[in-house]
């Protein structure tokens, strides 16, 4: 009798312990999950930007140069997109970092020394989507699951939903959107919506943001838009998200103090018929 294939899932995460020095919740959590997964017999692949204050040296990142090289194209900018891996051992678990020299290496976080926030994080979150939706496609990996964790993922389900709609390694995943506490303050110019369009993606699919400044809220609702389902991730979101999302009439996990992460699990199974 034939071995049934494992099941998939790719993790799309703006940050992840221990990477990111600060041992949050939702970076433990984000780590916790791919290991969860592959405990259980998944596959999985796990994707975070490489901030410029994660150390390459320390945490043994290397780049994978049969996947780097391709070019992103933002406002006619071309960003080469550099692909690099590390391994969590303790966890067995491989983090795919997505690199930019100008959008990620040489800054860290999402604001500068003085708590700044960089004004083409507009940018830096329409590379990350991109840069690993490609990067999957070249690894020729079909996920069953997608998780999008942190607003600088939000823009992965429009793109897997419009542009990359009829691709075979996309056509039947489903996606989660893991909505947690950490929102960024200053908001995408008005242009941002004609930035993130690529073919696959008309003026009516961004109709909700295009022409005005867009916040934190607005993106969200826009992930909400072309999720499958939704996963509260911390005590505190943003109230109008929340709402938003309860009346999407999606699949939701709401958060649950000291929760054990195999509800997710259990939630994920759900969503794929297991």
């Amino acid at each position: 009798m034939p071995m049934k294939e494992p099941k998939r899932v790719l993790f799309i995460s703006q940050e992840i312990y221990p990477y990111l020095a600060e041992e949050t919740p939702i970076r433990v959590l984000n780590r916790q999950l791919p290991e969860l997964f592959q405990s259980k017999g998944y596959e999985t692949r796990t994707f975070m930007p490489k901030f410029g204050d994660i150390n390459e040296r320390r945490n043994q990142l290397h780049e994978v140069i049969r996947l780097s090289g391709m070019n992103i194209i933002i406002s006619e900018t071309d960003h080469p997109l550099l692909i690099k891996v590390a391994s969590i051992q303790s966890a067995r678990i491989q983090i795919y970092f997505i690199d930019n020299d100008d959008l990620f290496h040489k800054r860290k976080g999402i604001a500068d020394a003085e708590g700044k926030e960089y004004a083409d994080n507009d940018e830096r979150c329409i590379f990350f989507a991109r840069g690993a939706i490609e990067t999957v496609k070249k690894l020729r990996w079909t996920p069953n699951v997608v998780v999008c964790s942190g607003w600088m993922s939000a823009l992965a389900p429009l793109y897997l939903k419009k542009a990359y709609a009829d691709e075979p390694f996309f056509a039947n995943s489903k996606i989660v959107l893991a909505i947690n506490d950490d929102e960024y303050q200053t908001p995408f110019g008005t242009k941002f919506a004609q930035k993130l369009q690529i073919d696959g993606i008309s003026n009516n699919d961004v109709r909700s943001i295009a022409g005005f400044p867009v916040g934190y809220e607005e993106l969200m609702r826009l992930a909400i838009d072309y999720t499958d389902a939704i996963t509260f991730a911390s005590p505190k979101i943003n109230q109008r998200v929340m709402n938003y999302a309860e009346t999407s009439r999606k699949p939701i996990l709401p958060y649950e103090e000291g929760a054990d992460n195999k509800r997710f699990l259990d939630f994920c199974n759900g969503l794929i018929g297991e």
